[in-house]
């Protein structure tokens, strides 16, 4: 049996090899280059739009745990981001070009993937298909999928943040340094005084805002908080940023001796450090206002910015009213989804829903019932929180809340975690290993 997988994105690249390892024959439809969305530039398969940050790599975090998962699942991306890995201290992050390369020649090189370079417009309920078409579906695969899914759509609005070439850093003012010294001084921090932040967050708040593009204004806008534009985060309040990607805690500054009152930190884009992610400043300014408002971080007076940020649409499914835990629709149940389109929100999360459709898919072909996640892991977490009611339904990253509480009390924070995590993690060995007796 063929089986037809929509958008060689994250997820449907992480499904494509991992159902074609297994010797099902895979036939992946990805519009680029004969289209692009608003938001891809690339004619790679699985490209970052957003930040190179794949999130925490440490076991004893949400995203850490989540990868650690996705290893023991066979995850291929991940064999690519420790390929492409750059230095991002406790961060797994990638050189996003090498990262994007390296998974496209992992497709068109396998010889149970047959690539077609179209974009698909119909879909045949009567034939098993995973649609992963990502956030920015539209035209007429997002007119089937609203039909399939009975009207039941929602989306929210995604911001990038802004890069700048290494050269344009003044080095002097800035210093390399990790947060609480952890991994090598991989970010360069870029400290504010008490009197300089707020003259910065009063030109940040006046800052005036690009139009929406018309395929993102048929609606009233709703901004997802883990990737929410800096200057609505600052509107909030004049500390609000203070708490958030702008906090000083865990830093010195050399040059005083002191922590700064704020401060703005920078991430390696690639492996030669020629580019550098402005981290937390997802943004929806016009590019004259981020050029004007930005160039007043310090070391960044006279950046040159080779991406500045934009704000895009993001769709997602109700899940809760249509999907089932095997991730496919309680309608038609030959058809399944996977990625951001279901409400996994974030670059490993997405990928992961990839590899939690396969396995149902595969397990499906070999006629046996889909995997039972436990909900003490991060992916039957994840996969719980998308497939239970929930009127006000959004989507989620990886976090340890949406875990279920210990049964003892552990009042140390990271013990906690720490504990959480390996009892998931040993949860999904059990059921592996269940599955291959």
């Amino acid at each position: 049996m063929i089986i037809d997988i929509i958008g060689a994105g994250l997820a449907g690249c992480e499904a494509a090899l991992w159902l074609a390892d297994k010797g099902v024959q895979v036939h992946l439809y990805e519009q680029k280059p004969v289209r692009f969305s608003p938001a891809h530039k690339n004619k790679n398969f699985a490209e970052l739009v957003c930040s190179n940050s794949l999130k925490a790599d440490r076991p004893d975090s949400a995203s850490g745990m989540l990868k650690n998962e996705m290893r023991l699942m066979g995850s291929h991306l991940l064999v690519a981001a420790d390929k492409s890995r750059v230095a991002a201290g406790g961060a797994l992050a990638v050189d996003r070009e090498e990262f994007s390369t390296i998974i496209t020649q992992m497709v068109e090189n396998h010889p149970c993937i047959q690539v077609h370079n179209q974009e698909v417009q119909h879909i045949d309920t009567d034939k098993i298909v995973l649609i992963a078409s990502g956030p920015l579906t539209e035209g007429a695969l997002a007119e089937q999928i609203m039909q399939l899914c009975g009207g039941n759509r929602l989306y929210f609005h995604d911001a990038a943040a802004p890069i700048v070439t290494a050269e344009s850093i003044d080095m002097e003012k800035v210093f390399a340094q990790s947060r609480y010294d952890r991994g090598e001084a991989d970010y360069l921090n870029c400290p504010f005084d008490k009197a300089g932040y707020e003259a910065f967050w009063d030109q940040l708040v006046n800052a005036e805002r690009a139009e929406l593009h018309s395929f993102e204004a048929d609606g009233a806008v709703t901004v997802y908080e883990g990737c929410m534009p800096i200057e609505i985060m600052a509107k909030r309040g004049m500390d609000t940023m203070r708490f958030g990607p702008l906090r000083p805690v865990g830093l010195v500054n050399p040059a005083t001796g002191h922590r700064p009152w704020a401060n703005v930190q920078l991430r390696r884009e690639d492996k030669q450090g020629s580019m550098y992610n402005i981290v937390g400043f997802q943004t929806n300014l016009k590019f004259g206002e981020q050029k004007r408002v930005f160039s007043m971080i310090p070391g960044l007076e006279n950046a040159e910015f080779v991406r500045y940020g934009v704000m895009h649409r993001n769709t997602f499914l109700n899940s809760p009213l249509v999907l089932t835990d095997a991730l496919n629709l309680k309608e038609y149940p030959n058809v399944y989804f996977a990625g951001q389109i279901t409400g996994f929100e974030g670059y490993m999360e997405s990928a992961a829903s990839g590899i939690l459709a396969a396995r149902a898919i595969y397990a499906r072909l070999q006629n046996k019932p889909h995997a039972q996640y436990p909900v003490t892991t991060m992916c039957g977490a994840l996969l719980h929180y998308i497939t239970t009611e929930n009127k006000d339904f959004q989507p989620m990253g990886a976090n340890i809340g949406i875990l279920p509480p210990l049964e003892e009390q552990i009042r140390d924070k990271r013990v906690r975690y720490g504990v959480a995590t390996q009892r998931g993690i040993d949860d999904l060995k059990q059921l592996l290993q269940k599955e291959n007796s």
